[in-house]
């Protein structure tokens, strides 16, 4: 496996997400979108991590190759979630009101338009159907029937992979231990941003946020979990 693009928010996941690339791939692209995200401070980690990221691995200097940026704001003019606006995280008839229609959908389709034009046969994203909210376009069966349609409509070989699809936010540290060790845990503490309110002030064992918004709380127990597995 040569060539692999990322979907790089610059949270945990998708940070998880790029390390796991930078360990099997030898030439990894990312990709983040400005949706009009209320959370946008985690487009200024994303930033800073693709700078630093080859400190925790010496390997993995020079992998990194371009990084690309997109405007999709139109996606918060469409619909009114709470990533978006100024409301309060509520659950609807169906979803969370974090839910951002066709948000991964459309992601993952300028991500193939960028495999295509630089040759990458490798997309990678970190949906998951474990600890999420229900949202549709993280499920396995979406992402699956997306990667027919992207092999059909470019005409050309593309595989969607999903690292952490089946595993939970404690298997989530877990990885990223295997694959760069506790330096790798410190990082992700210190330098990814989940919380959805985008705080950046507030430092707590398992990183920054709110430490009250559902981000907050999965990662907390999760990283809680995972330290716990750790100590026994």
């Amino acid at each position: 496996m040569n060539k692999a693009l990322v979907l790089f928010s610059g949270g945990q996941d998708s940070t998880t997400c790029l390390m796991w690339a930078l360990e099997n791939f030898h030439e990894v692209y990312t990709v983040g979108f400005e949706y009009g995200q209320k959370h946008h401070v985690e487009m200024d980690c994303r930033h800073q991590i693709l700078r630093s990221i080859e400190s925790i691995k010496p390997t993995w200097k020079n992998k990194l190759k371009l990084d690309h940026i997109f405007n999709l704001d139109f996606l918060s003019q469409v619909n009114t979630t709470s990533l978006t606006h100024d409301v309060n995280i509520d659950q609807t008839e169906k979803y969370p009101n974090t839910f951002v229609p066709g948000r991964n959908l459309i992601f993952l389709n300028v991500a193939s338009t960028i495999a295509y034009k630089h040759d990458i046969e490798h997309i990678i994203t970190g949906v998951c159907e474990t600890d999420f909210s229900g949202y549709p376009d993280c499920r396995d069966n979406t992402m699956k029937a997306l990667q027919v349609a992207l092999n059909l409509g470019l005409d050309k070989k593309i595989v969607i992979h999903t690292p952490l699809m089946w595993i939970d936010k404690c298997e989530t540290w877990q990885m990223t231990q295997s694959l760069a060790g506790q330096n790798a845990i410190d990082y992700v503490i210190k330098e990814t941003h989940t919380c959805y309110n985008g705080d950046r002030t507030h430092f707590h064992a398992w990183g920054y946020g709110c430490d009250d918004c559902p981000s907050c709380e999965l990662r907390k127990k999760g990283y809680e979990s995972f330290i716990s597995q750790s100590t026994h």
